[in-house]
Protein backbone atom coordinates (compact mmCIF):
# COMPACT_ATOMS: atom_id res chain seq x y z
CA UNK A 1 0.00 0.00 0.00
CA UNK A 2 3.02 2.17 0.98
CA UNK A 3 4.63 1.65 -2.88
CA UNK A 4 1.14 2.79 -4.06
CA UNK A 5 0.82 5.83 -2.43
CA UNK A 6 4.10 6.54 -3.64
CA UNK A 7 3.45 5.94 -6.88
CA UNK A 8 0.16 7.64 -6.70
CA UNK A 9 2.47 10.99 -5.16
CA UNK A 10 4.83 11.08 -7.74
CA UNK A 11 1.56 11.76 -10.51
CA UNK A 12 0.69 14.88 -8.39
CA UNK A 13 2.26 17.27 -10.43
CA UNK A 14 0.50 15.87 -13.47
CA UNK A 15 -3.13 16.34 -11.61
CA UNK A 16 -1.98 19.72 -10.57
CA UNK A 17 -1.62 20.60 -14.27
CA UNK A 18 -4.72 19.18 -15.13
CA UNK A 19 -6.15 21.39 -11.99
CA UNK A 20 -4.83 24.41 -13.50
CA UNK A 21 -6.19 23.97 -16.85
CA UNK A 22 -7.41 27.49 -17.85
CA UNK A 23 -10.75 26.45 -19.26
CA UNK A 24 -11.69 24.03 -16.56
CA UNK A 25 -11.22 26.64 -13.80
CA UNK A 26 -12.81 28.88 -16.19
CA UNK A 27 -16.44 27.06 -16.10
CA UNK A 28 -15.47 26.68 -12.72
CA UNK A 29 -14.98 30.06 -11.79
CA UNK A 30 -18.12 30.97 -13.81
CA UNK A 31 -19.90 28.20 -11.70
CA UNK A 32 -18.89 29.60 -8.13
CA UNK A 33 -20.00 33.15 -9.62
CA UNK A 34 -23.44 32.47 -9.94
CA UNK A 35 -23.83 30.27 -6.94
CA UNK A 36 -25.55 32.98 -5.85
CA UNK A 37 -27.87 33.04 -8.46
CA UNK A 38 -29.16 29.32 -8.41
CA UNK A 39 -29.12 29.76 -4.55
CA UNK A 40 -31.41 32.23 -4.78
CA UNK A 41 -33.98 30.50 -7.58
CA UNK A 42 -33.96 27.79 -5.28
CA UNK A 43 -35.23 29.39 -2.42
CA UNK A 44 -38.61 30.91 -4.15
CA UNK A 45 -39.15 26.80 -5.40
CA UNK A 46 -38.74 25.60 -1.84
CA UNK A 47 -40.98 28.53 -0.50
CA UNK A 48 -43.42 28.26 -3.23
CA UNK A 49 -43.38 23.99 -3.44
CA UNK A 50 -41.60 22.59 -0.01
CA UNK A 51 -45.17 23.28 1.75
CA UNK A 52 -46.58 21.01 -0.14
CA UNK A 53 -45.22 18.02 1.00
CA UNK A 54 -47.41 19.22 4.53
CA UNK A 55 -50.86 19.52 2.28
CA UNK A 56 -50.46 23.12 2.43
CA UNK A 57 -50.93 25.10 -1.29
CA UNK A 58 -50.63 28.34 -2.16
CA UNK A 59 -52.61 30.45 -4.32
CA UNK A 60 -52.16 30.68 -8.29
CA UNK A 61 -50.72 34.34 -7.62
CA UNK A 62 -48.64 33.71 -4.70
CA UNK A 63 -47.19 30.50 -7.02
CA UNK A 64 -46.91 32.72 -9.77
CA UNK A 65 -45.16 35.31 -7.92
CA UNK A 66 -43.13 32.83 -6.47
CA UNK A 67 -41.95 31.26 -10.08
CA UNK A 68 -41.57 34.60 -11.32
CA UNK A 69 -38.50 35.48 -9.68
CA UNK A 70 -37.73 31.31 -10.21
CA UNK A 71 -37.64 32.00 -14.17
CA UNK A 72 -35.96 35.34 -13.83
CA UNK A 73 -33.34 33.96 -12.43
CA UNK A 74 -32.53 30.37 -13.31
CA UNK A 75 -34.44 31.01 -16.80
CA UNK A 76 -31.50 33.26 -17.80
CA UNK A 77 -28.35 30.95 -16.04
CA UNK A 78 -26.85 30.07 -19.80
CA UNK A 79 -26.86 33.92 -20.62
CA UNK A 80 -25.24 34.46 -17.23
CA UNK A 81 -22.65 31.51 -17.18
CA UNK A 82 -21.39 32.43 -21.03
CA UNK A 83 -20.66 35.57 -19.20
CA UNK A 84 -19.10 34.82 -16.38
CA UNK A 85 -16.71 31.77 -18.16
CA UNK A 86 -15.97 34.07 -20.64
CA UNK A 87 -14.83 36.48 -17.76
CA UNK A 88 -12.91 34.34 -16.01
CA UNK A 89 -11.12 33.02 -18.83
CA UNK A 90 -10.37 36.55 -20.33
CA UNK A 91 -8.94 37.21 -16.91
CA UNK A 92 -6.43 34.21 -16.91
CA UNK A 93 -5.35 35.12 -20.65
CA UNK A 94 -4.44 38.78 -19.19
CA UNK A 95 -1.95 37.37 -16.72
CA UNK A 96 0.34 36.78 -19.34
CA UNK A 97 -0.41 39.59 -21.43
CA UNK A 98 1.27 42.88 -20.74
CA UNK A 99 0.04 45.41 -18.29
CA UNK A 100 -0.13 47.97 -21.00
CA UNK A 101 -1.50 45.34 -23.42
CA UNK A 102 -4.97 43.86 -21.98
CA UNK A 103 -7.70 42.48 -23.01
CA UNK A 104 -11.36 44.18 -22.03
CA UNK A 105 -13.05 41.50 -19.93
CA UNK A 106 -16.25 43.79 -19.69
CA UNK A 107 -15.64 44.06 -23.78
CA UNK A 108 -15.44 40.08 -23.81
CA UNK A 109 -18.58 39.47 -21.33
CA UNK A 110 -20.84 42.04 -23.78
CA UNK A 111 -19.29 40.11 -26.97
CA UNK A 112 -20.11 36.93 -24.91
CA UNK A 113 -24.33 37.93 -24.27
CA UNK A 114 -24.19 38.83 -27.76
CA UNK A 115 -22.83 35.59 -28.95
CA UNK A 116 -24.83 33.45 -26.70
CA UNK A 117 -28.04 35.19 -28.44
CA UNK A 118 -27.07 34.50 -31.74
CA UNK A 119 -26.05 31.26 -31.51
CA UNK A 120 -27.77 29.61 -28.70
CA UNK A 121 -31.17 30.93 -29.09
CA UNK A 122 -34.15 30.67 -31.13
CA UNK A 123 -35.49 33.78 -32.83
CA UNK A 124 -39.22 35.09 -32.19
CA UNK A 125 -41.36 37.23 -33.78
CA UNK A 126 -40.40 40.38 -31.77
CA UNK A 127 -37.97 38.34 -29.62
CA UNK A 128 -36.14 35.52 -28.70
CA UNK A 129 -37.37 32.12 -27.58
CA UNK A 130 -36.41 31.34 -24.33
CA UNK A 131 -36.31 27.64 -24.07
CA UNK A 132 -32.55 27.65 -24.16
CA UNK A 133 -31.36 30.41 -22.29
CA UNK A 134 -31.43 28.82 -19.05
CA UNK A 135 -29.98 25.11 -18.37
CA UNK A 136 -30.50 24.00 -21.81
CA UNK A 137 -28.20 26.68 -23.22
CA UNK A 138 -25.14 25.62 -20.34
CA UNK A 139 -23.45 23.90 -22.82
CA UNK A 140 -23.44 26.31 -25.65
CA UNK A 141 -22.23 28.78 -22.68
CA UNK A 142 -18.97 27.03 -22.13
CA UNK A 143 -18.10 27.04 -26.21
CA UNK A 144 -18.88 30.79 -26.21
CA UNK A 145 -17.20 31.72 -22.91
CA UNK A 146 -14.43 29.37 -24.39
CA UNK A 147 -14.28 30.99 -28.23
CA UNK A 148 -14.79 34.84 -27.67
CA UNK A 149 -11.70 35.74 -25.33
CA UNK A 150 -9.49 33.85 -27.77
CA UNK A 151 -10.72 35.76 -30.61
CA UNK A 152 -10.09 39.17 -28.57
CA UNK A 153 -6.55 37.75 -27.65
CA UNK A 154 -6.11 36.84 -31.02
CA UNK A 155 -6.78 40.48 -31.89
CA UNK A 156 -5.00 41.67 -29.03
CA UNK A 157 -1.96 39.81 -30.26
CA UNK A 158 -2.14 40.86 -34.00
CA UNK A 159 -2.65 44.46 -32.85
CA UNK A 160 -5.96 44.44 -34.77
CA UNK A 161 -7.90 47.65 -33.26
CA UNK A 162 -9.02 50.75 -34.50
CA UNK A 163 -6.33 53.09 -33.88
CA UNK A 164 -7.19 56.96 -32.62
CA UNK A 165 -5.38 59.81 -32.52
CA UNK A 166 -3.23 60.43 -28.88
CA UNK A 167 -5.55 63.73 -28.43
CA UNK A 168 -8.32 61.43 -27.70
CA UNK A 169 -9.17 60.31 -24.16
CA UNK A 170 -8.34 56.99 -23.56
CA UNK A 171 -12.09 55.19 -22.57
CA UNK A 172 -13.07 56.47 -26.23
CA UNK A 173 -9.64 54.86 -27.38
CA UNK A 174 -10.71 51.32 -25.49
CA UNK A 175 -13.80 51.53 -27.11
CA UNK A 176 -12.55 51.65 -30.23
CA UNK A 177 -9.91 49.55 -29.37
CA UNK A 178 -13.05 46.90 -28.61
CA UNK A 179 -14.64 47.42 -32.17
CA UNK A 180 -13.15 44.88 -34.71
CA UNK A 181 -12.57 41.78 -31.81
CA UNK A 182 -16.50 42.53 -30.91
CA UNK A 183 -17.14 42.76 -34.81
CA UNK A 184 -15.34 39.19 -35.29
CA UNK A 185 -16.99 37.58 -32.30
CA UNK A 186 -20.62 38.78 -33.55
CA UNK A 187 -19.56 37.75 -37.31
CA UNK A 188 -18.22 34.19 -36.84
CA UNK A 189 -20.97 33.07 -34.50
CA UNK A 190 -23.64 34.70 -36.48
CA UNK A 191 -22.14 32.98 -39.66
CA UNK A 192 -21.39 29.77 -37.75
CA UNK A 193 -25.47 30.01 -36.86
CA UNK A 194 -26.41 30.24 -40.04
CA UNK A 195 -24.80 27.72 -41.59
CA UNK A 196 -25.26 25.56 -39.18
CA UNK A 197 -29.38 26.05 -39.09
CA UNK A 198 -28.90 25.11 -43.02
CA UNK A 199 -26.94 22.26 -42.49
CA UNK A 200 -28.70 20.58 -39.17
CA UNK A 201 -32.11 22.24 -40.02
CA UNK A 202 -32.01 23.17 -36.05
CA UNK A 203 -30.75 25.22 -33.51
CA UNK A 204 -26.87 24.71 -31.97
CA UNK A 205 -27.99 24.25 -28.37
CA UNK A 206 -30.81 21.85 -29.51
CA UNK A 207 -28.65 19.36 -31.04
CA UNK A 208 -25.37 19.74 -28.68
CA UNK A 209 -27.70 18.33 -26.13
CA UNK A 210 -28.83 15.37 -28.27
CA UNK A 211 -25.07 15.11 -28.97
CA UNK A 212 -24.32 14.98 -25.01
CA UNK A 213 -27.50 12.97 -24.20
CA UNK A 214 -25.70 9.41 -24.22
CA UNK A 215 -23.08 10.90 -21.43
CA UNK A 216 -25.50 12.22 -19.72
CA UNK A 217 -27.55 8.95 -19.47
CA UNK A 218 -24.08 7.28 -18.75
CA UNK A 219 -23.11 9.38 -15.77
CA UNK A 220 -26.09 8.27 -14.20
CA UNK A 221 -25.23 4.52 -14.73
CA UNK A 222 -23.41 2.75 -11.78
CA UNK A 223 -20.14 3.11 -13.94
CA UNK A 224 -20.58 6.99 -14.52
CA UNK A 225 -21.48 7.39 -10.90
CA UNK A 226 -18.39 5.28 -9.63
CA UNK A 227 -15.93 7.35 -11.92
CA UNK A 228 -16.84 10.65 -11.08
CA UNK A 229 -17.41 10.22 -7.41
CA UNK A 230 -14.29 7.80 -6.99
CA UNK A 231 -12.03 10.58 -9.38
CA UNK A 232 -13.16 12.86 -7.05
CA UNK A 233 -11.86 11.31 -3.42
CA UNK A 234 -8.84 10.13 -5.53
CA UNK A 235 -7.42 13.71 -6.29
CA UNK A 236 -8.75 15.06 -2.90
CA UNK A 237 -6.95 11.89 -1.55
CA UNK A 238 -3.51 13.25 -3.28
CA UNK A 239 -4.10 16.22 -2.03
CA UNK A 240 -5.67 18.40 -4.62
CA UNK A 241 -9.09 19.35 -4.57
CA UNK A 242 -11.06 17.07 -6.55
CA UNK A 243 -14.20 19.18 -7.20
CA UNK A 244 -12.11 21.56 -9.43
CA UNK A 245 -11.22 19.10 -11.87
CA UNK A 246 -14.25 16.73 -11.90
CA UNK A 247 -16.94 19.10 -11.18
CA UNK A 248 -16.22 21.32 -14.37
CA UNK A 249 -17.35 18.06 -16.19
CA UNK A 250 -20.52 17.18 -14.88
CA UNK A 251 -21.50 20.77 -13.64
CA UNK A 252 -23.95 21.18 -16.42
CA UNK A 253 -25.18 17.88 -16.18
CA UNK A 254 -26.05 18.64 -12.38
CA UNK A 255 -28.34 21.60 -13.37
CA UNK A 256 -29.89 20.11 -15.84
CA UNK A 257 -31.12 17.13 -13.67
CA UNK A 258 -32.27 18.87 -11.54
CA UNK A 259 -34.22 21.26 -13.27
CA UNK A 260 -35.79 17.60 -15.27
CA UNK A 261 -36.36 16.13 -11.87
CA UNK A 262 -38.27 19.49 -10.91
CA UNK A 263 -40.31 19.52 -13.42
CA UNK A 264 -41.30 15.84 -13.15
CA UNK A 265 -42.23 16.07 -9.95
CA UNK A 266 -43.93 19.58 -10.04
CA UNK A 267 -46.26 17.50 -12.52
CA UNK A 268 -46.66 14.73 -10.24
CA UNK A 269 -44.47 12.29 -11.38
CA UNK A 270 -41.27 10.56 -10.48
CA UNK A 271 -37.84 12.54 -10.16
CA UNK A 272 -35.53 9.45 -11.40
CA UNK A 273 -32.51 11.85 -12.69
CA UNK A 274 -29.59 10.58 -10.09
CA UNK A 275 -26.80 12.73 -10.89
CA UNK A 276 -26.70 16.34 -9.48
CA UNK A 277 -25.20 19.01 -7.10
CA UNK A 278 -27.32 17.58 -3.85
CA UNK A 279 -26.00 13.83 -4.99
CA UNK A 280 -22.33 15.19 -4.38
CA UNK A 281 -22.91 17.41 -1.77
CA UNK A 282 -25.52 15.13 0.92
CA UNK A 283 -24.41 11.92 0.00
CA UNK A 284 -20.80 11.13 -1.89
CA UNK A 285 -19.47 13.61 0.25
CA UNK A 286 -21.44 13.58 3.31
CA UNK A 287 -19.44 15.34 6.00
CA UNK A 288 -17.29 16.52 2.81
CA UNK A 289 -15.19 14.72 0.55
CA UNK A 290 -14.69 11.01 1.12
CA UNK A 291 -17.76 10.94 3.47
CA UNK A 292 -15.61 11.36 6.48
CA UNK A 293 -19.10 12.66 8.91
CA UNK A 294 -18.54 8.97 10.56
CA UNK A 295 -15.05 8.98 10.51
CA UNK A 296 -14.95 12.16 12.33
CA UNK A 297 -17.60 10.83 14.73
CA UNK A 298 -15.31 7.90 15.44
CA UNK A 299 -12.35 9.80 15.91
CA UNK A 300 -14.17 12.33 18.26
CA UNK A 301 -16.31 9.57 20.40
CA UNK A 302 -14.40 5.99 20.40
CA UNK A 303 -10.73 6.87 19.53
CA UNK A 304 -8.58 5.91 22.53
CA UNK A 305 -6.06 8.42 20.71
CA UNK A 306 -5.55 11.45 22.03
CA UNK A 307 -4.68 12.92 19.24
CA UNK A 308 -7.46 11.48 16.97
CA UNK A 309 -10.09 12.08 19.85
CA UNK A 310 -9.08 15.67 19.76
CA UNK A 311 -8.81 16.00 15.93
CA UNK A 312 -12.36 14.52 15.92
CA UNK A 313 -13.99 16.48 18.54
CA UNK A 314 -12.07 19.96 17.40
CA UNK A 315 -13.36 18.61 13.27
CA UNK A 316 -16.96 17.67 14.23
CA UNK A 317 -18.64 20.83 13.68
CA UNK A 318 -16.62 22.09 10.11
CA UNK A 319 -17.47 18.69 9.17
CA UNK A 320 -20.65 18.31 9.69
CA UNK A 321 -21.47 21.37 7.56
CA UNK A 322 -19.53 19.73 4.78
CA UNK A 323 -16.23 21.23 5.94
CA UNK A 324 -13.32 18.85 6.23
CA UNK A 325 -10.12 20.10 5.51
CA UNK A 326 -9.31 20.05 8.77
CA UNK A 327 -9.38 16.23 9.19
CA UNK A 328 -7.82 15.24 6.24
CA UNK A 329 -5.27 17.24 6.36
CA UNK A 330 -4.67 17.11 10.38
CA UNK A 331 -5.72 13.31 10.47
CA UNK A 332 -4.36 13.56 8.34
CA UNK A 333 -6.11 11.25 6.03
CA UNK A 334 -4.67 13.17 2.71
CA UNK A 335 -2.40 10.64 1.24
CA UNK A 336 -2.58 8.16 4.66
CA UNK A 337 -2.38 4.54 3.32
CA UNK A 338 -4.77 3.08 6.04
CA UNK A 339 -7.74 5.13 4.81
CA UNK A 340 -6.99 4.83 0.62
CA UNK A 341 -9.73 2.29 0.35
CA UNK A 342 -12.57 3.84 2.56
CA UNK A 343 -12.33 7.05 1.40
CA UNK A 344 -12.69 6.06 -1.95
CA UNK A 345 -14.71 3.40 -1.52
CA UNK A 346 -17.13 5.17 1.30
CA UNK A 347 -18.06 7.58 -1.59
CA UNK A 348 -18.71 5.49 -4.73
CA UNK A 349 -21.24 2.93 -2.36
CA UNK A 350 -23.21 6.11 -1.30
CA UNK A 351 -24.18 7.22 -4.91
CA UNK A 352 -25.11 3.77 -5.53
CA UNK A 353 -27.43 3.12 -2.91
CA UNK A 354 -29.16 6.55 -3.57
CA UNK A 355 -29.41 5.25 -6.95
CA UNK A 356 -30.86 2.37 -5.79
CA UNK A 357 -33.67 4.17 -3.53
CA UNK A 358 -34.27 6.18 -6.60
CA UNK A 359 -34.41 3.66 -9.50
CA UNK A 360 -35.74 0.56 -7.26
CA UNK A 361 -37.62 1.84 -4.21
CA UNK A 362 -39.17 5.10 -6.68
CA UNK A 363 -38.19 7.59 -4.14
CA UNK A 364 -37.31 11.18 -5.90
CA UNK A 365 -34.10 12.41 -6.44
CA UNK A 366 -32.67 15.79 -6.07
CA UNK A 367 -35.34 18.23 -6.98
CA UNK A 368 -33.97 21.67 -5.34
CA UNK A 369 -30.66 22.83 -5.07
CA UNK A 370 -29.32 24.26 -1.47
CA UNK A 371 -26.06 25.67 -0.01
CA UNK A 372 -23.21 22.70 0.36
CA UNK A 373 -22.72 23.87 3.83
CA UNK A 374 -26.72 22.60 4.56
CA UNK A 375 -26.02 19.99 7.10
CA UNK A 376 -26.06 16.69 4.98
CA UNK A 377 -28.89 15.13 6.87
CA UNK A 378 -31.06 17.94 6.34
CA UNK A 379 -29.92 18.50 2.70
CA UNK A 380 -30.90 15.28 1.78
CA UNK A 381 -34.23 15.76 2.98
CA UNK A 382 -35.01 18.86 2.14
CA UNK A 383 -33.42 18.58 -1.30
CA UNK A 384 -35.59 15.30 -2.34
CA UNK A 385 -38.73 17.71 -1.17
CA UNK A 386 -38.73 15.38 2.07
CA UNK A 387 -38.68 11.89 0.31
CA UNK A 388 -40.69 9.40 2.07
CA UNK A 389 -37.88 7.10 2.07
CA UNK A 390 -35.04 10.15 2.58
CA UNK A 391 -35.05 9.24 6.28
CA UNK A 392 -34.58 5.89 6.03
CA UNK A 393 -31.86 6.56 3.07
CA UNK A 394 -29.93 8.37 5.63
CA UNK A 395 -29.77 5.82 8.20
CA UNK A 396 -28.40 3.28 5.71
CA UNK A 397 -25.69 5.28 4.46
CA UNK A 398 -24.33 6.25 7.89
CA UNK A 399 -24.46 2.87 8.75
CA UNK A 400 -22.54 1.81 5.49
CA UNK A 401 -20.15 4.22 6.21
CA UNK A 402 -19.72 3.37 9.57
CA UNK A 403 -18.90 -0.31 8.41
CA UNK A 404 -16.55 1.01 5.58
CA UNK A 405 -14.10 3.14 7.91
CA UNK A 406 -14.33 1.31 11.16
CA UNK A 407 -11.97 -1.78 10.56
CA UNK A 408 -9.62 1.01 9.02
CA UNK A 409 -10.01 3.35 12.27
CA UNK A 410 -9.24 1.04 14.44
CA UNK A 411 -6.18 0.12 13.41
CA UNK A 412 -5.17 3.56 12.90
CA UNK A 413 -6.33 4.39 16.53
CA UNK A 414 -3.90 1.64 17.66
CA UNK A 415 -0.88 2.72 15.99
CA UNK A 416 -1.21 6.24 17.37
CA UNK A 417 -1.83 4.52 20.69
CA UNK A 418 1.45 2.51 20.73
CA UNK A 419 3.34 5.61 19.39
CA UNK A 420 1.56 8.35 21.96
CA UNK A 421 2.49 5.54 24.65
CA UNK A 422 6.42 5.06 23.52
CA UNK A 423 6.59 8.97 23.21
CA UNK A 424 4.89 9.66 26.19
CA UNK A 425 2.40 12.14 25.41
CA UNK A 426 -0.60 12.54 23.55
CA UNK A 427 -1.96 15.19 21.19
CA UNK A 428 0.60 17.70 19.53
CA UNK A 429 -1.93 19.73 18.43
CA UNK A 430 -3.86 20.04 21.50
CA UNK A 431 -0.48 21.67 22.77
CA UNK A 432 -0.72 24.49 20.08
CA UNK A 433 -3.88 25.81 21.64
CA UNK A 434 -2.19 26.99 24.89
CA UNK A 435 1.29 27.28 23.72
CA UNK A 436 2.41 31.36 23.97
CA UNK A 437 3.25 32.94 19.84
CA UNK A 438 6.20 33.66 19.48
CA UNK A 439 6.65 37.38 18.85
CA UNK A 440 8.83 38.19 15.96
CA UNK A 441 10.35 41.29 15.15
CA UNK A 442 8.40 41.88 12.60
CA UNK A 443 5.06 41.82 14.29
CA UNK A 444 6.98 44.03 16.97
CA UNK A 445 7.57 46.40 14.36
CA UNK A 446 4.46 46.51 12.72
CA UNK A 447 1.56 45.46 15.37
CA UNK A 448 0.54 49.28 14.91
CA UNK A 449 0.03 49.29 11.78
CA UNK A 450 -3.44 48.28 9.35
CA UNK A 451 -2.57 44.85 7.80
CA UNK A 452 -5.30 43.44 5.70
CA UNK A 453 -5.18 39.50 5.09
CA UNK A 454 -6.55 37.34 2.54
CA UNK A 455 -6.93 33.49 2.90
CA UNK A 456 -7.72 31.53 0.08
CA UNK A 457 -9.31 28.08 -0.67
CA UNK A 458 -11.45 26.53 -3.20
CA UNK A 459 -14.86 27.31 -2.31
CA UNK A 460 -13.88 30.05 0.83
CA UNK A 461 -15.37 27.59 3.63
CA UNK A 462 -11.70 26.40 4.58
CA UNK A 463 -10.21 29.61 4.44
CA UNK A 464 -12.48 31.25 6.50
CA UNK A 465 -11.40 28.97 9.64
CA UNK A 466 -7.54 31.04 9.35
CA UNK A 467 -9.00 33.75 8.58
CA UNK A 468 -11.34 33.82 11.37
CA UNK A 469 -8.62 32.55 13.79
CA UNK A 470 -6.56 35.76 12.40
CA UNK A 471 -9.21 38.17 13.10
CA UNK A 472 -9.49 36.53 16.65
CA UNK A 473 -5.59 36.67 17.16
CA UNK A 474 -5.63 40.18 16.40
CA UNK A 475 -8.71 40.75 18.72
CA UNK A 476 -6.71 39.31 21.78
CA UNK A 477 -3.69 41.35 20.86
CA UNK A 478 -4.94 44.82 20.23
CA UNK A 479 -3.32 45.15 16.45
CA UNK A 480 -4.90 46.55 13.55
CA UNK A 481 -4.99 42.94 11.36
CA UNK A 482 -7.71 42.37 9.71
CA UNK A 483 -8.33 38.95 7.70
CA UNK A 484 -11.26 37.68 4.84
CA UNK A 485 -11.95 34.43 3.10
CA UNK A 486 -12.58 33.76 -0.52
CA UNK A 487 -12.76 31.52 -3.37
CA UNK A 488 -10.08 31.22 -5.60
CA UNK A 489 -10.28 33.24 -8.71
CA UNK A 490 -12.64 35.84 -6.50
CA UNK A 491 -9.46 37.90 -5.79
CA UNK A 492 -8.39 38.95 -9.05
CA UNK A 493 -9.72 42.49 -8.98
CA UNK A 494 -8.73 42.97 -5.07
CA UNK A 495 -5.03 41.54 -4.53
CA UNK A 496 -3.81 45.07 -3.99
CA UNK A 497 -6.00 45.65 -1.41
CA UNK A 498 -4.16 43.00 0.89
CA UNK A 499 -0.79 43.15 2.39
CA UNK A 500 -0.33 39.16 2.48
CA UNK A 501 -2.43 36.40 0.99
CA UNK A 502 -2.25 32.92 2.30
CA UNK A 503 -3.14 29.61 0.27
CA UNK A 504 -5.09 27.10 2.01
CA UNK A 505 -3.21 23.76 1.46
CA UNK A 506 -5.42 22.31 -1.41
CA UNK A 507 -4.62 25.38 -3.51
CA UNK A 508 -1.07 25.45 -2.75
CA UNK A 509 0.01 24.13 -6.26
CA UNK A 510 -1.65 28.19 -7.36
CA UNK A 511 0.97 30.00 -5.06
CA UNK A 512 3.07 30.13 -8.69
CA UNK A 513 0.52 32.07 -10.45
CA UNK A 514 -0.67 34.08 -7.15
CA UNK A 515 2.59 35.26 -7.39
CA UNK A 516 2.48 36.70 -10.78
CA UNK A 517 -0.46 38.20 -10.49
CA UNK A 518 0.37 40.10 -7.79
CA UNK A 519 4.30 40.82 -8.47
CA UNK A 520 2.93 44.64 -9.85
CA UNK A 521 1.48 44.95 -5.92
CA UNK A 522 3.02 45.26 -2.38
CA UNK A 523 1.38 42.04 -1.97
CA UNK A 524 3.11 39.07 -0.42
CA UNK A 525 2.26 35.59 -1.03
CA UNK A 526 2.33 32.38 0.93
CA UNK A 527 1.18 28.83 0.83
CA UNK A 528 0.65 26.58 3.89
CA UNK A 529 0.83 22.80 4.81
CA UNK A 530 -1.74 20.62 5.94
CA UNK A 531 -0.90 20.25 9.58
CA UNK A 532 0.59 23.56 9.68
CA UNK A 533 -2.83 24.94 8.83
CA UNK A 534 -4.83 22.91 10.98
CA UNK A 535 -2.72 24.36 13.67
CA UNK A 536 -2.97 27.72 13.30
CA UNK A 537 -6.78 27.89 12.64
CA UNK A 538 -6.75 26.51 16.27
CA UNK A 539 -3.84 28.80 17.51
CA UNK A 540 -5.39 32.71 17.08
CA UNK A 541 -1.95 34.61 18.46
CA UNK A 542 0.10 32.05 16.74
CA UNK A 543 -2.05 32.59 13.34
CA UNK A 544 -1.33 36.52 13.76
CA UNK A 545 2.18 35.46 14.23
CA UNK A 546 2.63 33.49 11.04
CA UNK A 547 1.31 36.71 9.02
CA UNK A 548 3.87 39.12 9.95
CA UNK A 549 6.47 36.45 9.82
CA UNK A 550 5.49 36.04 6.49
CA UNK A 551 5.29 39.84 5.68
CA UNK A 552 8.98 40.76 5.14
Amino acid sequence: MNAMIKRIEKMKPFFEKISNNSYLRAIRDGFISLIPVILFSSFFLLVAYVPNAFNFHWGEEIESILMKAYNGSMGILGILMAATVTKSLTENFNTKLPKTNQINSTSTMIAAFIAFLIVGVDSLEGGFASDYMGTKGLMTAFIVGFIVPNIYRFCVSKNLTVKMPEEVPGNISQTFKDLIPITLSTVFFGGFDLGFRNLVGSGFSEKLIELFQPIFSAADGYFGLALIFGAMAFFWFVGIHGPSIVEPAVAAIYITNVEMNFQLYQSGEHAPKILSQGLQYFVATLGGTGATLVITLMFAFLAKSKQLKTMGRASAIPVLFGVNEPMLFGAPIVLNPIFFIPFILAPILNVWIFKFFVEVLDMNGFIYNLPWTTPGPVGLILGTGFAGLSIVLMIVLLTVDFAIYYPFFKAYDNELLVKEKEIGHGDQLESTTVKPAVVSPAFAKQKNDQTNVLVLCANGATSSMLANAIKKGAKELSIGVDATAMAYGQHKDQIGEFDLIILAPQMASMLEELRESAKDHKTQTVSTTGIEYVKLAKAPTDAVNFVFENLT
